[in-house]
């Protein structure tokens, strides 16, 4: 009674469920990370190969069938060793009596503890069979390594699975349970191929395996190709983070454990597309950091001296040029350039492609998700979707010419134009194309008010505060990223917000299906009014402010898009978007009074990021090239270039413009006549 008084209850026993691995999905199965106090993965006793499961019951227990959790044999045979020297050097544990005691007891060697571990093994011997004990076993039993279970060891091992294991790397992972650490392939190369070996003999001499079988098998060297994640923290590490953070609060409302209860969480992103982000960002960030280093460290050097080399230090350009790293470190929100990218689909909402600063080892902020900055002109659509929506058509014109803006402090602001060029009648078309603030300024000022673009802007789903005044034209109130990237969605989608998408669904151990998260989209727009903004957008991409997207990085499919540059070069944008794909980058400092560097515009510092994006994810998926669908309450009509009245057929010059057939023109130009 003494020592059967702490031994594991009834209900503990009919109740196995071993800690399991939680896994974050991509879209196409792929795994981004795992999440874990130990890495075990459940894998069912019909998935493994039988040279698998003979090889541990040859090693561990080869009358493990035979046996009801005890094997008297077995123990009567070592009995004689472990008497005679006082210890128990000597092993006679079956594989249940392993289980038993990884499950429910100590591992300290003591006789006490062995008669507790055979009375365990023989209760739960009599509620599971053997199968179910064997299965049991190969879940829980450590391999090393942080690998708990079969299918984690193989993974890390060989980056395979349980299924894909070849005979000789079932006898090497068979031979781990006994000294994870000793026969460690990957730190003792030569006496893991010894254990490999003498395990293989054994299955030999058992009849489990032939002679050509064995010979083959000892003869082959023990190759490793340990899976990898792409980084420490897996394969889109700000991503899985906002997945983790969420599985935390439905952990409560559904009464799961996610580092516990092997879930599966089948995510949205690609982690193909989530690789060209990070390679599009790591190729352009390096050369732009560079060049913002050099241009911080002439503007602050006399402090930037003082704090690396002290207060009397001369200050000297080679020195500090080579402690590049060192100005970075000590200088992490002024002297760093930072990155947010998200790509999604605007039809769902899917979150294809996220990054959320350059490193997340040192910046766990996630600028994607959680930065509001200024939007600069990647605002400026959302002014003009409001003339489009109120009946105004891309021909209607507005001076291009100096205006003045009564502030709501009192003082007077005179915007210029990027380029500081002025201009006559200027069509909504044009001014969007060459991104002019003038007109836009104009287009709050005298026909949609600011109250309406705001209006606009959260039925678009921007949910931050944007102050409904004049200076709203330039897009001075801050804007979330991924809001704004889903906000031009509605454009691609023919009208539709998508909320972003994070997950699929969730589900258990066992495959069931937790919890399924539906798209939830809404109309935003009318149809026609997102197509003639699309248009207006591909002329912005094309031929405007986002043209070297084509000349210069050859991203050729149907797009259309939109740059974005804050005052002082403080943040760039760049959000463009396909049928079937909308992605947005913004590039600043985290301290906001720190600038990019004269020049940096969004065109510079945004768009060579998103157009190398696109052209990767559009070469290497083959994606084909396809239009935006035009609905049938959009018509095409051609006016007269000067009148912008339907052109006759006498005039001179004319071009085509999108209308609402509602709102189409019905004059027919009235100066050009037959003479």
């Amino acid at each position: 009674m003494l020592l059967s008084g702490d031994l594991p209850s009834l209900d503990e026993l009919k109740e196995y469920e071993p800690r399991l691995a939680t896994r974050i999905l991509d879209r196409n199965g792929e795994t981004l990370t795992e999440l874990y106090t130990q890495r075990r993965l459940m894998t069912p006793l019909d998935q493994l190969p039988k040279h698998m499961i003979d090889a541990v019951l040859i090693t561990e227990d080869s009358r493990f069938w035979d046996h009801w959790g005890v094997d008297v044999v077995r123990i009567v045979k070592v009995a004689f060793v472990d008497l005679a020297s006082f210890s128990l050097k000597q092993g006679a544990s079956t594989i249940t009596q392993q289980l038993a005691r990884d499950l429910y007891l100590h591992k300290r060697r003591t006789f006490g503890r062995k008669i507790k571990e055979a009375l365990t093994a023989v209760s739960i011997e009599r509620h599971y069979s053997k199968r179910e004990i064997l299965e049991m076993y190969l879940t829980q039993i450590y391999f090393g390594h942080g690998a708990y279970g079969v299918s984690a060891a193989a993974e890390r091992y060989f980056g395979k699975t349980p299924g894909e294991l070849t005979l000789a790397e079932s006898a090497a992972l068979a031979g781990l349970p006994k000294s994870p650490t000793h026969y460690s392939p990957i730190m003792h190369l030569p006496a893991s191929e010894r254990r490999r070996n003498l395990i293989l003999k054994m299955m030999l001499d058992n009849g489990a395996i032939t002679q050509a079988a064995y010979d083959s098998a000892a003869g082959s060297p023990i190759e490793l190709h340990p899976a990898q994640s792409d980084s420490a923290y897996g394969l889109a590490p700000y991503f899985t983070e906002t997945i983790r953070q969420k599985l935390s609060d439905e952990g409560e409302a559904l009464g799961f454990d996610y580092l516990a209860d092997g879930l599966t969480i089948k995510t949205t992103i690609d982690a193909r597309m989530q690789r060209f982000a990070e390679m599009a960002v790591a190729d352009h960030m390096g050369p732009l950091q560079s060049d913002y280093r050099f241009r911080f460290v002439r503007k602050h050097i006399n402090r930037v001296s003082k704090r690396l080399y002290g207060e009397d230090s001369p200050v000297e350009w080679w020195r500090i040029r080579r402690d590049s790293l060192l100005v970075d470190s000590l200088f992490p929100s002024k002297a760093v350039v930072q990155v947010a990218l998200v790509a999604m689909d605007p039809q769902t909402g899917d979150i294809l492609a996220m990054i959320g600063g350059r490193d997340f080892v040192k910046y766990k902020f996630n600028r994607a998700v959680q930065a509001v900055r200024q939007p600069g002109s990647v605002f400026k659509p959302f002014v003009f979707t409001t003339a489009i929506d109120n009946g105004y058509s891309p021909a209607f014109e507005l001076l291009n010419q100096d205006i003045v803006v009564e502030q709501a402090d009192g003082s007077r602001w005179a915007p210029q134009n990027y380029d500081g060029s002025h201009g006559g009648l200027t069509t909504l078309r044009e001014a969007l194309k060459k991104s002019l603030n003038l007109v836009t300024v104009r287009l709050v000022q005298e026909v949609v008010p600011p109250a309406m673009v705001v209006n606009y802007a959260k039925q678009m789903g921007i949910s931050t505060w944007i102050d409904p005044v004049d200076a709203i034209a330039l897009g001075p109130s801050g804007v979330i990223p991924i809001e704004a990237t889903a906000a031009y969605g509605v454009f691609a989608s023919g009208g539709l917000h998508s909320a972003p998408r994070w997950m699929e669904s969730i589900s258990d151990r066992f495959g069931t299906v937790i919890k399924a998260y539906p798209v939830n989209r809404r109309v935003a727009l009318s149809a026609e009014t997102a197509y003639i903004m699309t248009d207006m957008l591909r002329d912005a991409l094309d031929h405007g402010t986002g043209a070297s997207a084509r000349w210069l990085y050859h991203f050729t499919p149907v797009a259309a898009g939109k740059t974005g540059t804050t005052n002082d070069f403080t943040d760039a944008w760049f959000i463009g978007f396909t049928p079937r794909i909308v992605c947005g980058v913004w590039i600043g400092l985290d301290d906001p009074a720190e600038s990019l560097g004269k020049g940096q515009s969004g065109a510079v510092a945004a768009l060579p990021i998103w157009a190398n994006f696109m052209k990767m994810t559009y070469d290497s998926l083959s994606w084909p090239d396809e239009e935006f669908p035009m609905p049938p309450g959009v018509v095409t009509c051609r006016l007269c270039q000067d009148t912008k009245e339907l052109a006759s057929p006498y005039c001179p010059a004319t071009f085509d413009e999108l209308f609402k057939s509602d709102n189409r023109p019905t004059e027919i130009c009235k100066i050009h006549k037959r003479m």
